[in-house]
């Protein structure tokens, strides 16, 4: 991300990036996997196999915008 795109679209506050919870406690990191999700018997949505992009999300610290970005660099260390 750029200098310049650390700034809000909505309100030019400043961008931070972060990563979704799940389960109360546990980090992840999501994917992008193109082609619509099907519905499953086990109220999750199955996607289509393939290797899934990274995304990386950006908030904005003054109104709570969010930017999220599929790139291989957002994957987990």
């Amino acid at each position: 991300m750029s200098a310049e795109a650390n700034r809000c679209p909505k309100c030019d506050g400043k961008m931070v990036q972060g990563s979704f919870k799940r389960d109360g406690w546990r980090r992840m990191v999501v994917s992008w996997v193109e082609g619509a999700p099907e519905k499953s018997l086990w109220k999750r949505a199955k996607v289509p196999p393939g290797n899934g992009v990274p995304v990386g999300t950006y908030c904005c610290s003054t109104c709570g915008f969010l930017e999220s970005y599929a790139r291989p660099e957002f994957a987990a260390e």
